[in-house]
């Protein structure tokens, strides 16, 4: 066998190689293997093709090979379309003759059986010992349409003509490819390539998408997400887009609430599977989609807006239409969003006026009827788009789109160049309308649910965030858990407040000289039980050193018929402030150290008003935190009430986070509940915290 002159690069292995083997390419075209041969040739590749079958001289009408040794090149690219039991054999003679790439059409790759394990295991030492990635098990393939590479056994790219474009798609799933590409044909709406990354045993989503990104084909990314896998590479991926300038959409599966897996503190109840990777998402900077309809619709928006640093308050869209119930149906998809729709502002309605605009002064200008005037809808959308209170313009465009387009969107096309965003809702079924819009770079919507979900995702996207420095992974459950006293020893290292605390021996017979006054709080002191009130570990308002001790008795007695042993108690006094937050953090075993706020005390699981960010944070980061909690407004002068100190609270969000950059110890999870809010100039204090630490093995 002949050896290629130089080795292709991963982006050009997998979406523009030289050659291609299809291993286990099949002859009778009902078969799923007979599909690849068919498009490559349908879609005009070309490079050479090797189709490999050891019982036929030729496949499809063309030669083929016995074997990948007997070949008269080394392919770049192997896409294996044997059984799940001959894939690893074919996988072996890739890595053997040096194949760049082998995709892997095969499912049964999973550690659910045994034989499963097995063959998972000998493909991972296959790649280990090799220099072979691999794409799969179970994917259907890459594909680049701009090269005419289409690499796959999909069976929608048996469709002819499929549009091309700036957009590159990586999925979970094979089959969604498919979804996207008839539904992106019918809109005009064309791709750049795109993957079906499968069990990514080697090659991950992030590390395929991290090598297109310097393609000036390719403007953009679609992502079809199942779970957050990865994301080290899913992250690095999406610090490089957004450097180049090139948008992420995804959608993700999963958004039912899943409990974690760390049942410890209800920092782990509270940070479920959706809301770690919603956390993560926006920490990269990717817009979060939640209807796939927008998943094809989005990208052209959220390319126009700029993320939103915190801080910068909530957005304010203006909403100009030519029907009014049309325009209702989509202030009230942004207010389910929390994206205002606000009214024009005296200056601009008089503008309006000037320009011979004539509409109310409600939150909608309407223009019913002399909206489907040019001159009308024109001088409207400049004038609105002019507004300094509005930060993106929608127009809704009624039936008029469906029976004369260029009239209907002509104005709003004419207006697209505009550097504040404008999109389109256009109400009826209107293919005509909606392709010319596209056309023009406009991003235009057909549901209002779609136009307000990509109008969210848009504007309050975060910018991407860089990793901590020493951002950590532990994949077990933590095994070593502080006592509440080496807790706030704890805290105090990183600059969080603590009540006073006196550890009392419980057969102690005193007398107790406390540094506070009564009335006290009593608590169990044991570092083998996270929550001392279930086993009536805790008493409140001691008001004597007699009552102390009679608390002491109870909570020893208590923990004895719960066969807990107690030795110690932790005295503090009772402390009181305006209100109460839980503060957490954890260590995720995919998306790492994340930091939590949520409402407190009895509050925390009944409303599960929370706030999630990757640790570290910084106090600008930290104070979005707080503005993302509905029960902040509490202690911002709600009905007169004192204002809380949330610049306090700010600093212990920070201060906890820098867990992710502790050396000294490794900690997965930490929750203080509650922390205290003290008015303006008094600080935040601590009055309980858990910490559990990782095994000995995983620091």
């Amino acid at each position: 066998m002949a050896a290629e002159t130089t080795r292709p690069t991963l982006a050009e292995a997998l979406f523009a190689p030289r050659s291609i083997a299809l291993v286990g390419a099949s002859d009778d075209t009902a078969k799923t293997s007979s599909r690849p041969l068919q498009y490559l040739r349908r879609a005009g590749y070309d490079g050479a093709i090797y189709p490999i079958n050891p019982g036929r001289k030729t496949v499809l009408g063309e030669p083929a090979w016995p074997a990948l040794a007997e070949l008269p090149g080394v392919p770049d690219h192997a896409f294996i379309l044997t059984p799940t039991e001959d894939a690893v054999d074919a996988a072996a003679e890739c890595a053997r003759i040096g194949v760049s790439v082998a995709t892997i059409l095969a499912s049964g790759f999973s550690d659910a059986d045994e034989e499963g394990r097995k063959l998972l295991a000998r493909l991972k030492a296959l790649r280990a010992a090799s220099g072979l990635r691999i794409l799969g098990p179970s994917s259907l393939g890459a594909i680049n349409l701009h090269r005419r590479t289409v690499i796959t056994a999909n069976a929608a790219f048996a469709e002819p003509d499929l549009p091309r474009g700036g957009t590159f798609v990586a999925s979970h799933s094979g089959s969604l490819l498919g979804g996207l590409v008839s539904r992106g044909k019918a809109r005009n709406l064309g791709f750049a390539g795109l993957v079906s990354v499968g069990n990514e045993i080697d090659l991950s989503l992030g590390e395929i998408c991290a090598a297109t990104l310097d393609d000036p084909e390719i403007t953009g990314y679609m992502l079809f997400l199942e779970s957050i896998r990865h994301a080290d590479d899913l992250r690095a991926f999406a610090l490089g887009a957004a450097a180049r300038g090139k948008p992420i959409v995804a959608y993700k599966l999963g958004r039912s609430a899943v409990a974690a897996e760390l049942a410890l503190s209800h920092t782990g109840a509270l940070a479920g599977e959706d809301d770690v990777a919603a956390a993560f998402l926006a920490d990269c900077g990717i817009a979060r989609i939640f209807n796939f309809e927008t998943l094809l619709e989005a990208l052209p928006l959220v390319r126009r807006v700029s993320a939103r640093r915190p801080g910068a308050g909530a957005p304010r869209i203006g909403v100009v239409t030519t029907t009014g119930g049309g325009a209702a149906m989509v202030v009230d998809e942004l207010a389910m969003r929390g994206i205002e729709v606000v009214a024009p502002s005296p200056e601009t309605h008089a503008r309006l006026g000037a320009a011979g605009v004539k509409a109310g002064h409600d939150r909608i200008t309407d223009l019913t009827l002399a909206g489907t005037r040019y001159d009308v809808m024109k001088a409207a959308l400049d004038t609105l788009l002019g507004a300094p209170e509005f930060d993106a313009i929608i127009a809704v465009i009624g039936s008029s789109a469906r029976f004369q387009p260029d009239l209907a969107v002509k104005p709003v096309i004419d207006s697209g160049a505009h550097s504040k965003p404008l999109a389109a809702f256009v109400i009826p079924e209107a293919p005509d309308a909606l392709n010319m819009l596209a056309a023009a770079g406009v991003p235009a919507f057909r549901t209002p649910e779609s136009c307000a979900d990509a109008m969210s995702a848009a504007l309050l996207r975060r910018p991407a965030a860089a990793p901590a420095p020493s951002s950590r992974r532990v994949a077990s459950r933590p095994t070593r858990q502080l006592d509440e006293s080496e807790a706030y020893a704890l805290l105090a290292k990183l600059g969080v407040s603590h009540a006073p605390a006196v550890a009392i021996q419980i057969d102690a017979q005193g007398p107790f000289d406390l540094p506070f006054a009564y009335p006290v709080a009593v608590k169990i002191l044991s570092a083998e039980i996270a929550h001392k009130t279930e086993i009536g570990g805790v008493v409140l308002n001691v008001g004597s050193e007699a009552e102390l001790k009679a608390a002491m008795r109870r909570i020893a007695e208590n923990a004895r018929a719960r066969s807990h042993a107690a030795s110690r108690v932790l005295v503090q006094p009772m402390t009181a402030g305006l209100g109460e937050f839980l503060l957490g953090y954890r260590v995720d075993p995919d998306a790492g150290p994340l930091v939590l706020l949520a409402a407190g005390g009895i509050y925390t699981e009944i409303y599960r008003d929370r706030s999630i960010r990757l640790a570290p944070v910084d106090l600008d980061t930290a104070r979005s935190m707080i503005a993302d909690l509905a029960i902040s407004r509490i202690f911002r002068g709600y009905r007169n009430r004192p204002h809380g100190d949330m610049e306090a609270l700010a600093r212990a969000i920070v201060a906890l986070s820098r867990l992710a950059r502790e050396e000294s110890v490794q900690v997965v999870d930490a929750e203080i509940n509650p922390l205290i809010v003290k008015p303006v100039g008094e600080g935040v204090i601590a009055v309980d915290a858990l910490v559990a630490l990782a095994r000995r093995e995983d620091t």
